[in-house]
């Protein structure tokens, strides 16, 4: 695969069901197009937590309460990872960061809170970089219709990839799957299959399946999942940038989304 340049940065984010393929697609076009990066709010999420800084202490007493993280911490996560990275700036006050005291942290969700709330006489509160190098796939955040409204305040998403594959196609891929519990290598069936039947090409060992690789979960999970995403599908489609691609495999997906992608911010013809 030849890496391809872009001309100008590109705010991603991929939105398809569970067992789309979303992680295979992010990481082809990170392949193709080298200056795109991932941000993960999860994995801003577990570095902060195991760092002890002062949000990621606040975060895990929610969730060991058994309380959902607030929006208004993912979304310091995030606002703080392009900060640092310098592909956004605070146009009014100093960037807050999570590496700072407990009451400066409170004081920066007041902050936050603040930004997120809709006003069409506000003055953006912050300015970005349209430079390639500027450019990510961001993983996580939003899945609502509400945040991504809260996220159009901080930082515009200039492509929302719909990732388009029937339910049953998901579904017969799912119950085909096993895995290598040590390593987290999958094989399929279908479509990669292990060299020995049931055992890891590589130690040999079982393999096994997923506890909730069960049809009937995925049934309800794919239901929900539709019925979750519709809002904040046609509020990108309201933005005019939502792109809606089919395909059976991820090999089917990946050509599609190469071109235009390409097509929107290559230098190249892909």
């Amino acid at each position: 695969m030849t890496p391809s340049c872009l001309s100008r940065a590109a705010r991603i984010i991929l939105v398809g069901a569970p067992g789309v393929g979303k992680g295979t697609q992010t990481e082809r076009l990170m392949k193709k197009f080298p200056e795109l990066s991932s941000i993960s709010s999860g994995d801003l999420l577990r570095m902060n937590v195991r760092e002890r800084t002062p949000l990621g202490i606040q975060a895990e007493s929610k969730m060991k309460s058994g309380a959902l993280v607030p929006d208004g911490m993912i979304l310091r996560l995030i606002v703080n990872e392009l900060t640092t990275r310098g592909w956004i700036r605070d146009s009014g006050l100093r960037p807050y960061a999570v590496y700072c005291s407990s009451s400066s942290v409170d004081m920066a969700e007041d902050a936050v809170d603040s930004v997120i709330i809709p006003s069409a006489l506000r003055t953006p509160r912050y300015t970005y970089s349209d430079q390639p190098s500027a450019s990510f796939i961001l993983d996580g955040f939003p899945r609502t219709a509400t945040q991504a409204i809260q996220l159009d305040d901080i930082v515009p998403i200039n492509m929302v990839v719909n990732l388009n594959t029937p339910s049953d196609i998901i579904i017969d891929r799912i119950c085909n799957r096993w895995v290598h519990g040590p390593s987290g290598r999958v094989y399929n069936t279908t479509f990669n299959a292990p060299k020995v039947d049931g055992k890891d090409d590589v130690t040999g060992e079982p393999l096994t399946r997923r506890p909730d690789d069960d049809p009937e979960v995925w049934k309800a999970r794919l239901k929900s999942f539709k019925e979750n995403n519709e809002p904040l599908l046609e509020h990108y489609d309201r933005l005019g940038v939502l792109w809606t691609v089919n395909g059976n495999s991820s090999d089917e997906i990946s050509p599609q989304l190469f071109k235009e992608f390409g097509k929107r911010f290559g230098n190249v013809e892909n």
